[in-house]
């Protein structure tokens, strides 16, 4: 069985799985494809993400309510 026909195979058969199914089987093959060189992607978004908590924990940083962004976006983005 030649190696296209394995994968019409499997994609075949994971296309018959409930949609809960399919996300987690597509989640873990997205996952596979991953590789180490991603760590210092990973560890810098980490750090951005403490140092975001961190401001806002210091009252360094603005925030704004959920109708207040959309409002905000409709207008600059959508011009409404």
């Amino acid at each position: 069985m030649s190696a296209m026909s394995d994968e019409k195979d499997v994609l075949s058969q994971a296309l018959l799985l409930p949609q809960q199914g399919r996300a987690e089987l597509a989640a873990r093959l997205l996952e596979s494809l991953d590789d180490e060189s991603d760590s210092d992607v990973d560890q810098a978004w980490l750090d951005e993400i403490e140092r975001r908590c961190a401001a806002v924990d210091a009252g360094e940083a603005g925030t704004s309510g959920w109708s207040e962004f959309r409002e905000r976006v409709e207008r600059e983005i959508f011009g409404r």
